[in-house]
């Protein structure tokens, strides 16, 4: 009997089969299911055939180059990942009390069977929290770090506890923010999964679409089906902002939580308004973490403008498997390089964060 891992929404098989029966994670785009599980059920891992890098947050594609200059293929690859979700959490299901080197040991030779059978270059475990990568240490992987921003809980009593503890331009700033969305004559309000209805789910996925038209030229990785699913099987760790100006919806962005986090995930409006990406993905999500109880804001990937508002840098990670040994040798040199500019970025941006100095900082 595999052990639920506490209520991490992502590793669900609610979450990972909307993915898959919705069209969206499919070989058709480029994720082909292929996850491990032990005949005796007592370990499971997502695991995917990639033929692409889109999707993942982790970027390789300059090792895909690399790989095209020398005349050699780097796709197939194989992926251990929540597909188009850079949110660090578990990566595997396994059994009470199962054997950590046990459990190292044969997760690793199944992925090595797998990469023999589909002709895989590699296999990239991408966002695995802590317990993950103890599990997988002193195996050979190649760590990898990025940077992502999150917002953390000291024991806030309200919104404005929190501001409370910045420096007085910022909370000016924030304040002044916040009215302008007011001023503008939108209403906000940050709707519990099942008062999500048909109309909304479907609405939302237009401003998904358009924020990547935006942003990408397509209209993204998810269909209306995913989102329909989803309302209807994880309603529970579900939350949307939603603005509205005269009484209509004009933009909205997603969330999830757990006991512990919650994760921002999609957003989108119809039209610019001053000041709303801040209000319904920045503040209201604060807010929302502050009234649940909740330790950590996860707002996603990217987004430099969240060290002003509170979010503190945190240190992400990626574990590899090159099966070609030149190569294995050249990105571990490139990562530990790379690893040392990201500590130098984490500290800089440590430097920006808007918490007064006789509060206490985020860490």
């Amino acid at each position: 009997m595999l052990e639920p891992v506490s209520d991490y929404p992502f590793l669900k098989p609610e979450f990972l089969s909307a993915l898959e029966d919705s069209g969206s994670a499919t070989a058709a785009t480029g994720w082909e299911p292929r996850h491990l599980s032990s005949v005796d059920g007592a370990l499971f891992m997502p695991l995917y055939v990639k033929t692409h890098s889109y999707g993942e947050y982790v970027f390789d594609w300059a090792w895909a180059n690399a790989y095209h200059r020398s005349g050699l293929a780097y796709y197939p690859k194989l992926v251990t990942a929540i597909p188009f979700s850079p949110i660090t959490g578990p990566r595997l299901r396994l059994a009470a009390g199962a054997d950590s080197e046990r459990t190292a040991t044969a997760l690793l030779a199944a992925v090595a069977e797998a990469a023999e059978a589909t002709g895989a270059s590699s296999w990239h475990l991408l966002f695995p929290d802590t317990a993950t990568r103890e599990i997988l240490r002193g195996h050979g992987l190649l760590e990898r770090s990025g940077v992502q921003f999150h917002w953390h809980n000291q024991g806030y009593e309200n919104f404005e506890h929190f501001l409370a503890g910045l420096a007085s331009r910022k909370r000016k700033m924030m304040r002044r923010e916040r009215s302008t969305v007011v001023d503008q004559g939108l209403t906000v309000a940050m709707l519990e999964g099942p008062a999500i209805d048909a109309d909304l789910w479907s609405f939302f996925h237009g401003l998904y679409q358009n924020t990547y038209a935006k942003r990408s030229g397509n209209g993204g990785y998810l269909t209306p089906d995913f989102f329909r699913r989803i309302g209807a099987t994880l309603a529970h760790q579900i939350a949307m902002a939603v603005a509205y100006d005269a009484g209509k919806p004009v933009a909205a962005a997603l969330y999830f939580h757990d006991g512990e986090t919650l994760y921002g995930r999609y957003w989108g409006c119809v039209r610019e308004y001053e000041c709303l990406h801040f209000e319904l993905c920045c503040y209201q999500g604060i807010d929302y973490a502050i009234r649940r109880g909740l330790t950590k804001f996860d707002a996603g990937a990217q987004g430099e403008h969240k060290i002003a508002r509170g979010f503190a840098p945190v240190e992400t990670w990626s574990l590899h498997w090159i099966r070609h040994r030149g190569f294995a040798t050249a990105i571990a040199d490139f990562l530990e390089r790379e690893r040392g500019h990201n500590q130098e970025y984490m500290a800089a941006a440590r430097a920006q964060l808007p918490y007064r100095q006789d509060s206490q900082r985020e860490s």
